[in-house]
């Protein structure tokens, strides 16, 4: 198993790439990029995930779902984000293309696989309304949840503050210690670290 980060989008999103066995998963194509696109060369890619569809996460959504003929998912409660994706973008300023509606969509409980490589979803709201974060094997892809010294921002339309620091307790606080955090910005932790040294953690 590989799991590729780029650097995306004038808010230097991370977008993920696992690949496995042959296949590639795509988490959050904020933006398609020429590192992206030759990452993904050559694998089989059966889906991109949205962990959220603020517009610097699925900006790249239609180009990958043209390339590679994936299925798009991600939970219900990001429809309308994912529908106002140009719209997003206009308020910062940065052009964005319309994406294609989810395929499906994904909730508590669920399981996304690449090759031999299991994700357990769990929703996670806070940041955004249906935020989920994929589970694996000693490492958790976190979207704009937790951040390493810091969390998403709850500011924005669907955010709340209290539901991110609930999200945070109780879906990502109770992964083991060693646990690495791959964030949507930034670079990557662990759950004990942040634990021990987030500020808006240390007291939870």
């Amino acid at each position: 198993m590989e799991i590729l980060s780029f650097e995306t989008t004038p808010f230097i999103e991370n977008c993920y790439v696992v690949r496995d066995s042959g296949e590639a998963l795509v988490i959050d194509p904020g933006e398609a990029t020429p590192e992206l696109l030759d990452a993904i060369e050559g694998y089989t890619v059966k889906t991109v995930v949205n962990t959220h569809c603020h517009c610097d996460h699925c900006g790249g959504n239609a180009e990958i779902l043209l390339k590679t003929g994936a299925e798009l998912i991600c939970h219900e409660n990001e429809l309308g984000l994912l529908r106002a994706l140009p719209q997003q973008g206009m308020m910062f300023g940065v052009p964005f293309d319309p994406s294609p509606d989810p395929n499906r969509f994904i909730k508590e409980g669920d399981t996304v696989s690449v090759g031999a490589i299991t994700f357990a979803i769990r929703e996670a709201p806070g940041h955004s309304p249906g935020h989920v974060i994929l589970v694996g094997d000693g490492f958790v892809i976190s979207g704009d949840v937790l951040f390493a010294g810091s969390i998403g921002r709850t500011d924005l339309p669907g955010g709340s503050y209290p539901q991110l620091i609930q999200s945070i307790r109780t879906k990502m606080l109770t992964l083991p210690d060693v646990t690495i955090v791959y964030s949507g910005h930034g670079p990557e932790t662990t759950i004990g670290v942040e634990r021990r040294t987030n500020p808006f953690l240390v007291d939870t």
